[in-house]
């Protein structure tokens, strides 16, 4: 904001002000002495300032006065000194009951501690030399004090629009600044262009108040003629006040908003979610209407149902609201809302209808049942119906596998792939969370069907005896098969992986050339007949290496045992000529009648029962020396 005219006057350019006095008590004697001071200075309220006053020119001696003028012109000395060689001497007079007291420096300087608004005078500096040469200058004080923040006081009555008169909108207050402040109105963050004058249209007053500390008070009061649009505007004002130098401040008072009184003009009403796009509602759900007119304060709402042309009143409230707990289709029909506004034009429309439209869907029905059983290569025909509003849409699937649109399930030369859940589902495009299914079992009666598989497989005839094989026999039909090996151990049945109906069992076993003869069978069996496999090995080859080695260690067997009998026999002829020696050759002794037996008893078996009979007796005979 642009200071006042007043303020641009008195805050003009520095100038110097000279005066010069030429007195001379001789017609041939003059002298002149000239006093610089600056015409204004400005300070903060609170802070210290200082006042100069510098004679020009060169003085060997001169002395020097402060002069307070108050309102009138009437001047007060306030301090004096004189020049002392670099120094002014001197001291303050009387400081009129300001605290703290006036001071003067050793230049001449009148200090003021603690600037305040009672300081804003006129002060004038007297410069004397010799005894009749003067010269004076005059300085003036601005003291500046900020504004406390600024206060407003909106109007919390109901300002009714169709007065057409301005009304009172708000009184800004802005305390204790200096010098005093100016208030402008702002509406939406515009500056609002109100005349000082009273009109209908809208005016503001103003009142300054000066406070005992010299501080000034503003307080400004808005009038405005209120239109409808006002409802959501937004007001405050702003203070705006000087600072030194040519500064500018501003302080903003909160925001505040206005409470209207404006009749009904118009009438909204809405079904709230759960809620179609289509309008549509679902059965079961809680439903809220909503009603809502422009007008303020809020007005009374009457809640209705249309039947047969009357009015069916439900409920009545200022809210603006009605619930339906749990909505059945027979709720569907036309509702409305009427606004009980008195104060509104006669043309103005105060009630709205809708339709209410209440979507259900009832339980699917399958014309076989849930459970069907067909005999393989057998067909089937059967429908699912269904009845809901708005019409809904059927489809068939199977394992998520769209089957076709409609009610018919068809199907032809059924095999056990087809056996299975099939899904009736029944939809609406135009209310999506609004759904229903059914599910049909499909068994699929028949002979079984028979898979085998090895786990552990090879070629026939590449067997060797005493491989490990796990064998797997998968079978499906219905009634479900039962499994059976030709072998003990195998496994019960149960569900294989994958479904479609497939039970499997397993069989581990050796590999024995029995086996590779007859083979391992697997059967499948039920009600309705059976199916049979036989895994075959081919010829199964013989364990190679260790037959080897099991004819090696009875061959060692054997050596050990005849080294232990040639060893005992060899100890029990001990100390005999010629044991364990090659015998010579030649006939034996005619004498012996042992050694002319013809034979009947081996030489070994006759000397070892003879030594036994005669011991000692015998001893270097030498019948026994070839059975070494």
């Amino acid at each position: 904001m642009e200071p006042p005219d007043a303020w641009a006057r008195t805050r003009g350019a520095p100038r110097l002000l000279v005066l010069a006095l030429l007195l001379g008590a001789q017609p041939d004697a003059q002298a002149e002495v000239q006093v610089s001071v600056p015409p204004l200075v400005e300070v903060m309220r609170g802070e210290s300032v200082a006042l100069n006053c510098t004679p020009l020119g060169v003085h060997d001696y001169f002395m020097l006065e402060w002069y307070l003028a108050d309102r009138s012109g009437v001047r007060h000395r306030l301090a004096s000194g004189e020049l002392r060689g670099s120094e002014i001497q001197g001291g303050v007079h009387s400081s009129r009951g300001r605290s703290p007291p006036y001071q003067l420096d050793s230049q001449g300087r009148l200090m003021l501690a603690e600037a305040q608004v009672g300081d804003e005078r006129d002060y004038v500096c007297v410069v004397t030399v010799g005894a009749t040469v003067t010269a004076e200058a005059t300085v003036r004080l601005q003291v500046f004090a900020k504004p406390e923040a600024t206060e407003v006081a909106p109007n919390r009555g109901t300002l009714s629009v169709t007065d057409d008169i301005a009304q009172e909108i708000a009184t800004c207050n802005s305390r204790n600044g200096n010098p005093a402040p100016k208030i402008t109105w702002h509406r939406n963050g515009e500056p609002l262009q109100v005349p000082m004058e009273v009109n209908t249209e809208g005016y503001m007053t103003s009142r300054t108040v000066r406070e005992a500390s010299g501080l000034q008070s503003l307080t400004s009061t808005l009038y405005l003629r209120l239109r409808k649009t006002d409802r959501d505007a937004s007001f405050h004002c702003s203070v705006h006040y000087l600072l030194p130098k040519g500064q500018h401040g501003r302080l903003d008072s909160p925001p505040f908003g206005l409470t209207l009184h404006y009749p009904t003009e118009h009438v909204q009403f809405w079904v709230g979610s759960p809620a179609t796009t289509e309008g549509w509602v679902r059965e079961g759900d809680s439903v809220q209407l909503f009603c809502r007119g422009d007008g303020s304060p809020s007005p009374e709402y009457t809640f209705y149902r249309l039947q047969d042309k009357q009015e069916d009143v439900l409920k009545i409230n200022l809210e603006g609201n009605l619930t339906l707990e749990r909505v059945q289709r027979g709720q569907s029909g036309i509702y409305g809302c009427r606004v009980e506004d008195y104060d509104a034009e006669e043309d103005a429309e105060l009630s709205q209808t809708l339709e209410l439209r209440v979507a259900y869907l009832d339980p699917l029905e399958l014309s076989n049942g849930e459970e069907l059983a067909l005999p393989l290569g057998g067909s089937l025909a059967t429908n699912c119906s269904v009845k809901g509003l708005p019409t809904p849409t059927l489809r068939w699937t199977k394992d998520s596998i769209p089957l076709g649109d409609g009610p018919t399930l068809s199907l032809s030369s059924v095999t056990f792939d087809s056996a299975g859940s099939y899904t009736c589902e029944a939809s609406m495009p135009t209310v999506p969370l609004l759904s229903r299914n059914r599910i049909l079992r499909l068994l699929v009666e028949g002979s079984p069907e028979l898979r085998p598989e090895e786990t552990l497989p090879k070629a026939e005839g590449s067997w060797t005896e005493g491989d490990e094989v796990r064998l797997v026999c998968s079978a499906r039909g219905y009634p479900e098969p039962k499994l059976k090996w030709s072998q003990a151990g195998g496994h019960p049945a149960e569900p294989a992986p994958g479904g479609q109906g497939w039970v499997s069992s397993s069989l581990t076993l050796k590999v024995t050339s029995a086996l590779s003869q007859d083979g391992v069978s697997c059967e499948a069996s039920n009600p309705h007949g059976n199916a049979r496999h036989v895994f075959h090995f081919g010829p199964v080859a013989p364990q190679t290496s260790q037959a080897g080695v099991a004819v090696m260690a009875v061959a060692i067997s054997v050596g050990l045992l005849l080294l232990v009998v040639a060893a005992f026999y060899c100890m029990r002829r001990k100390g005999r000529p010629g044991c364990c020696r090659q015998g010579e050759k030649g006939a034996p002794p005619s004498g012996d009648p042992e050694l002319s037996h013809s034979g009947s008893q081996r030489p070994e078996q006759t000397g070892l029962l003879m030594g036994g009979a005669s011991g000692g007796a015998r001893r270097g005979s030498g019948g026994f020396r070839d059975e070494c």
